[in-house]
């Protein structure tokens, strides 16, 4: 990547514009990440009360309330799609990050947005 010093004001706005205009489907973001658990179902006899557990499950991680994560259970069908989507977020989180390094840069030599 050309170092963001080395380029124009006018190449500096050219690639904020580009990297906008890729930002597609932001409608779908998602944040969290996915955990796979095993778990114990608490009925008397079951096999997974000596430590046989059931699964493993699929979990979407995400913040909660008060600083404690939230685990969304995902059924096997959306494991995919939501793979996806966490993948597009962090393409998403990157052209972001090089957009506001963008405008830093600007700012540095004193150019409005």
């Amino acid at each position: 990547m050309t170092e963001l010093t080395d380029l124009s004001v006018r190449a500096l706005r050219a690639r904020r514009r580009r990297l906008a205009a890729g930002l597609s489907d932001v409608e779908t973001l998602l944040r969290g990440r996915l955990v796979r658990q095993s778990r114990r179902c608490g009925k008397p006899g079951c096999h997974c009360v000596d430590g046989e557990l059931h699964g493993p499950y699929t979990y979407l991680r995400v913040p909660g309330s008060a600083g404690r994560p939230r685990m969304i259970y995902l059924p096997t069908d959306l494991v995919d799609p939501v793979t996806g989507q966490l993948d597009a977020s962090g393409r998403i989180d990157a052209v972001l990050a090089e957009i506001a390094a963008i405008n830093t840069e600007l700012l540095v030599r004193r150019e409005p947005g």
